[in-house]
C-alpha cells in the first residue's frame, strides 16, 4: 500500500529582532533558497523588489541552532513572535491555483492516478489537487497513457535505496538514490533576481485555460478524425463495394408467381369435430405442408434437373460469378442455389400455398414454377392414393375372411347330414317319436280288453291269448323305436348326436352369415370414405412470365448491407473499449 507523502510548509521571520531577542543570540544563517517543487513555477514566475522581498529561509543546521540557543518566549512574547510570520505570495498563487484545478471537475479516478505519479516523481503533495499543480509545473501530464504506464516500476528499483546501508548511500548513484525533498542552500554567487510577471494571476489563468481547451480541440479533432477513417475503412468502403455489385455487376433475376391450393372432397355423411373442420383450412394442413416440404427438399431439386435443366441454366456464363453454378459443382451446392430461387410459403389462415420462383430467363422461370406445381400435384394423389388403398384393402380382407368362414360351417353341416344318411334327423326323429305315440295308445287299448276279458268269469281263452300276444308284439314295437333313436352302440352317428350337431353347425352358419353381411357393409362405407377423402390440387394463380427483373433489389439490398457493416463495426467497437478499459483500470 502506497501513503501519501508528506510536505512540509516552512515559514520565514522578518529579522530576529522580530521574537524579542537580541541579533547576537540568533546565529546568521548563510543565504539559502528553498527548492519546493509546490513553489517552483509561481516563484519564478513573480518578481518582487529588493527590499520588499521575504527572508530566505535558513537552513537545517542553522534552524537547530536557533532552537537550542535561543530562549523560549512566553506569554506575550510568544504571541509577538507569532506575529512576525508572514505567508508568502508564491502560497497565495498556490491556493488559487488549487481553486481552479477543483473547478476543473475532475473525477476521483483522475485525483487518485495524478497522486500516484506525483508520488513516483518525489513530488511533496499535499493533497490530490496540488498533486496535480505540481505536475503540471514540473510539465507532466497525469491522464497521459504513457505516464499511467510508467507508474508500473520493478520492485527491484524501489527497494535498492532502502536496503543500502546509511554509510554507504553516498556512493549510490543518482538516478537510484531518494530525491531531496528538504530545501537546499544557492551559492550567493548564483544569486540573481527574477524578472516580475506582466500578466496578472487571472490573466495567467484564463491563458491556461484557453491553452487546455485548444489542447481539448485539438485531441478532439484528432479522435474525430480517426472515427472518420474507421467508419469509412469498415463501413463506407464494404458498402460502396456492395452497391457497386447490385447496380453494375449482378445479374437480374426475373420472378414468376404462383398460387395452388390443397382441396378436400366434399363429405355430406361426416359427423362429430370432424365434420367441423372438413371444410376449413385445417382439414388439408398436413397435406400442404407436405407438399411445401416436397417442394422445397433436394428430391424436387434433382427432378427438376433432370426433366428442364436447372443445373445447365444457372452454369451459363454470362451469370455473374456469385449467382453463377460451377459445372463440375455438386448436388449440394446446385441445392443451395435452388432454395436461394424457389421460395415456398404457406399460409395457415388461408390455406393457399405460395410460390416464387426466380431465374436469369422469364420463360425459364414459368417453366419452372409449371414443372414444381406437376410435381406438387402428384404428390397430393399419391398420399391420397396410398390412404385410400389402405382403408380399402383392409375392408376387402376382412370381408374375403368372412366369406371363406362361411363356406367352412356350411360344408362341416353338409358332411353331418350325409354321415347319417339322413338329410332330416329332427323329421325322422319327430316321425319314430309320433309311431311311438301311437304303438302306446294301441297297447293301452289292447291292455284294457285283456283286462276285461280276464274280468269275466268264464273268459274266452283265445280272445285272452290274443289279446296278451297283441300287447307282447307292441311293448317289442315300441322298445325297437326306442332303441333306434337312442342307439348307444351307434356313438356319434346316432340321431340324437347327429341332430345336436347338426344344429350347432347352423348356429355356425348363421352367425357367419351375419359377419359377412357386415364385412359387406364395411366394404362400402370404407369405399366411400375413401372417395371422400380424396385430396385434389387447384391452381389459385398460374405462373406467367415476367416482363420486368425482380432481383436484386439495389436500393434495399445497399442499405441492408450498410446497416449489417455498422452493426458489426459497432460490436467490435464495443468490445475493443470494454477490454481496453478492463486492462488499463
Amino acid at each position: 500500500m502506497t501513503t501519501k507523502p508528506k510536505a512540509k510548509k516552512f515559514r520565514i521571520r522578518r529579522s530576529p529582532t522580530a521574537a524579542g531577542e537580541p541579533a547576537a543570540a540568533r546565529p546568521v544563517p548563510p543565504p539559502e533558497t528553498s527548492q519546493d517543487s509546490s513553489q517552483g513555477s509561481s516563484a519564478a514566475g513573480t518578481m518582487q523588489p529588493p527590499a520588499q522581498a521575504a527572508p530566505q529561509a535558513p537552513s537545517a543546521a542553522a534552524r537547530r541552532a536557533e532552537m537550542t540557543q535561543a530562549p523560549r518566549p512566553s506569554g506575550g512574547k510568544a504571541a509577538t513572535a507569532r506575529a512576525g510570520q508572514v505567508t508568502p505570495a508564491s502560497e497565495l498563487t498556490a491556493a488559487e491555483e488549487i481553486e481552479a484545478i477543483k473547478r476543473e471537475g475532475l473525477t476521483g479516478r483522475q485525483l487518485r492516478l495524478a497522486r500516484r505519479v506525483a508520488q513516483t516523481n518525489d513530488l511533496p503533495a499535499t493533497s490530490d489537487f496540488d498533486a496535480v499543480r505540481l505536475l503540471r509545473h514540473r510539465g507532466i501530464d497525469p491522464f497521459k497513457r504513457a505516464n499511467m504506464l510508467e507508474l508500473v516500476v520493478p520492485q527491484g528499483q524501489k527497494a535498492t535505496v532502502a536496503s543500502t546501508p546509511v554509510k554507504d548511500r553516498a556512493q549510490v548513484p543518482a538516478a537510484q538514490s531518494a530525491p531531496q525533498t528538504l530545501p537546499q542552500t544557492v551559492p550567493s554567487g548564483k544569486q540573481s533576481l527574477t524578472v516580475a510577471d506582466p500578466l496578472s494571476p487571472a490573466e495567467r489563468r484564463n491563458r491556461e485555460i484557453r491553452s487546455i481547451q485548444l489542447d481539448i480541440a485539438r485531441r478532439r479533432r484528432r479522435k474525430m478524425a480517426l472515427l472518420g477513417a474507421r467508419l469509412g475503412a469498415f463501413v463506407l468502403i464494404p458498402s460502396i463495394i456492395a452497391g457497386y455489385y447490385y447496380y453494375s455487376v449482378a445479374t437480374p433475376m426475373y420472378s414468376s408467381q404462383s398460387e395452388f391450393l390443397v382441396l378436400k372432397a366434399d363429405s355430406s355423411g361426416a359427423s362429430g369435430f370432424g365434420g367441423l373442420l372438413s371444410g376449413t383450412q385445417f382439414a388439408t394442413s398436413q397435406d400442404s405442408i407436405a407438399v411445401q416440404a416436397y417442394l422445397q427438399s433436394k428430391e424436387a431439386m434433382i427432378r427438376l434437373d433432370d426433366e428442364a435443366g436447372f443445373r445447365a441454366h444457372f452454369t451459363q456464363d454470362w451469370i455473374d460469378p456469385i449467382q453463377r453454378l460451377d459445372p463440375s459443382a455438386t448436388n449440394d451446392d446446385a441445392y443451395s442455389i435452388y432454395k436461394r430461387n424457389v421460395k415456398i410459403g404457406y399460409d395457415p389462415t388461408e390455406g393457399v400455398v405460395r410460390m416464387e420462383v426466380s431465374a436469369a430467363e422469364p420463360d425459364m422461370a414459368a417453366e419452372f414454377s409449371r414443372r414444381l406445381i406437376s410435381y406438387a400435384q402428384e404428390k397430393v394423389n399419391h398420399l391420397s392414393e396410398q390412404k385410400r388403398a389402405d382403408q380399402v384393402g383392409d375392408a376387402e380382407s376382412a370381408l374375403q375372411l368372412a366369406e371363406q368362414q362361411r363356406r367352412d360351417a356350411q360344408a362341416q353341416l353338409v358332411d353331418l347330414q350325409q354321415q347319417g344318411t339322413v338329410l332330416d334327423p329332427e323329421g325322422v326323429i319327430v316321425s319314430l317319436r309320433s309311431q311311438i305315440n301311437t304303438f302306446e295308445l294301441q297297447l293301452q287299448q289292447k291292455r284294457l280288453e285283456l283286462a276285461a276279458l280276464q274280468d269275466n268269469t268264464r273268459p274266452n281263452q283265445a280272445k285272452v291269448e290274443g289279446t296278451a300276444a297283441d300287447i307282447k308284439r307292441l311293448e317289442a314295437l315300441i322298445a325297437q323305436l326306442n332303441e333306434r333313436m337312442t342307439d348307444a352302440s351307434q356313438g356319434e352317428n346316432s340321431l340324437a348326436a347327429l341332430s345336436v350337431q347338426i344344429q350347432m353347425a347352423q348356429a355356425d352358419l348363421a352367425t357367419r352369415d351375419m359377419m359377412l353381411q357386415s364385412a359387406l357393409q364395411q366394404v362400402e362405407q370404407t369405399r366411400m370414405e375413401a372417395n371422400r377423402q380424396v385430396r385434389y390440387l387447384t391452381t389459385a394463380v398460374e405462373p406467367v412470365p415476367a416482363d420486368t427483373p425482380s432481383y436484386p433489389r439495389k436500393f434495399e439490398n445497399t442499405i441492408l448491407a450498410f446497416l449489417v457493416f455498422s452493426g458489426i463495426y459497432l460490436l467490435c467497437a464495443l468490445t475493443a473499449s470494454i477490454l481496453r478499459e478492463q486492462v488499463s483500470s
